[in-house]
């Protein structure tokens, strides 16, 4: 390490040090979020101080008792002894389609929303399927930074994968650099996220075009994850059925695939369902080359009853009628889940501030000719450090986060932060924790 480290830290310098060295340097470089978490739980029970959790993307906000009292309902009424249906229950189906006009204001049939087992599952299940159609085409781009679960799905289905940080390539530089992996024409699927995990940056109604408008060109399928629903909070997506509506590629191609979590925006993460997508056109879209891999060869058929039946057999079936029961009420304009997930946005303006007052600085700072919204993640570095390197150091000062090279990132200083578990009731805690560890490398850096 170039920096000299300290070892009168809040957390005992050697019980942090033979947990890291436990463990393996290797897996806080790769942005292991889960082996990260286990370290902080073993340094926690050990030393009996908690710490401040940033590491891992989860909800911070209780879920809707509309949809646990929808679901205990369905469960007195013995769903619990019926396998569910794999394309989704109607009335959830319906709901879905509604929920995407209202607040996206794209038309969709109930027949083309398919819930998952979170987007995650979608994201596996549609990956699995593409990866099948056309063996000329064993590639997927990746627009990083992104989250880094997508990488691991693909590689678990040892397809080909390229990737670019499009933080240098926003405007009109990005069709160009679209074309440059096109052009080979070996990429099947291109996959981001919108807000974009972790850099927080929301793709302009231009770019999306560009997206939509290169991927036709090349016969690539659209895998847009919006996991992070309505989470830009400098517009006001709250109102159903009216603008503005949450931008997405769908409305400039015909060709795509959704990811709509019900982990984020409705805060329903235990329970594990999302909402995938899939266009008309690309769901009775026929693939010669998936017959031979799933007895059909029409594609949102194979996605069903091939990935999705033989990966989870459907999406739980008392879940279903809590999440159905959730959108309906949303699509009523009688929840306004939109009003729960703000918390975000504004604590996030809190701890930028602190971060920045001691000494840090935002990676990803702009959006475009706007600055980064606030909302679920921002990033932030420590001059003098690599982000690896300075995700090590916070851990003996109870500060928990991963490197954004794990994400994809080619911005290596820096690290993610989110927000979404640190209750307000600790952001004093926090602001020591940074003023100290700014005391201890400040005249390192020359701040």
């Amino acid at each position: 390490m170039s920096i000299e480290i300290r070892k009168d830290t809040p957390i005992d310098f050697e019980l942090v040090k033979s947990n890291i060295d436990f463990f393996g340097h290797s897996f806080i470089r790769k942005g292991n979020i889960r082996i990260m978490r286990k370290i902080v739980d073993r340094v926690e029970n050990d030393s009996g101080i908690k710490f401040i959790r940033m590491e891992m993307g989860v909800p911070g906000i209780k879920p809707s008792q509309i949809g646990i009292e929808a679901e205990i309902l369905a469960l007195k009424s013995d769903v619990a002894g019926i396998y569910p249906p794999v394309e989704g229950l109607p009335a959830l189906k319906k709901e879905m389609s509604k929920f995407i006009k209202l607040f996206m204001n794209i038309d969709i049939d109930a027949e083309f929303c398919i819930p998952t087992c979170g987007s995650i599952h979608g994201c596996f299940v549609s990956l699995l399927t593409l990866g099948r159609r056309d063996p000329q085409k064993d590639t997927v781009l990746f627009l990083e930074p992104g989250f880094p679960n997508h990488n691991a799905l693909n590689r678990i289905l040892n397809f080909q994968q390229v990737a670019f940080d499009v933080y240098n390539f926003r405007g009109e530089k990005l069709r160009s650099k679209l074309i440059d992996f096109f052009d080979k024409g070996n990429i099947s699927a291109v996959v981001f996220s919108n807000p974009n995990n972790p850099s927080w940056i929301c793709f302009t109604e231009e770019e999306l075009k560009i997206i939509a408008e290169t991927a036709a060109m090349y016969d690539v399928i659209v895998i847009e994850d919006l996991a992070y629903f309505a989470m830009d909070f400098r517009k006001d997506y709250s109102h159903p059925g009216e603008l503005p509506f949450q931008p997405s590629v769908a409305n400039y191609c015909d060709n795509y695939i959704l990811l709509i979590s019900g982990s984020k925006a409705f805060s329903y993460a235990g329970q594990r369902i999302g909402m995938l997508v899939i266009s008309e056109k690309l769901f009775n879209t026929r693939f010669e080359k998936l017959e031979s891999f799933f007895n059909m060869d029409q594609f949102g058929r194979a996605l069903i009853f091939g990935s999705i039946l033989n990966t989870t057999g459907g999406v739980t079936q008392s879940v279903q009628y809590g999440f159905c029961e959730i959108l309906k009420a949303v699509n009523e304009s009688k929840y306004y889940f939109i009003e729960d997930v703000k918390e975000y946005g504004e604590k996030a303006k809190i701890m930028k501030k602190m971060f920045i007052e001691n000494g840090f600085n935002i990676v990803y700072d702009m959006d475009g000719e706007e600055l980064i919204a606030d909302g679920f993640y921002f990033t932030v570095y420590y001059p003098g450090f690599e982000g690896v390197e300075l995700t090590e150091r916070l851990l003996y000062y109870g500060i928990s986060t991963i490197p954004l090279i794990a994400t994809g990132s080619e911005r290596t200083e820096g690290i993610r932060i989110c927000v979404s578990l640190v209750a307000r009731n600790r952001f004093n805690e926090l602001e020591k924790r940074l003023m100290l560890f700014n005391q201890h490398y400040c005249q390192s850096v020359k701040c």
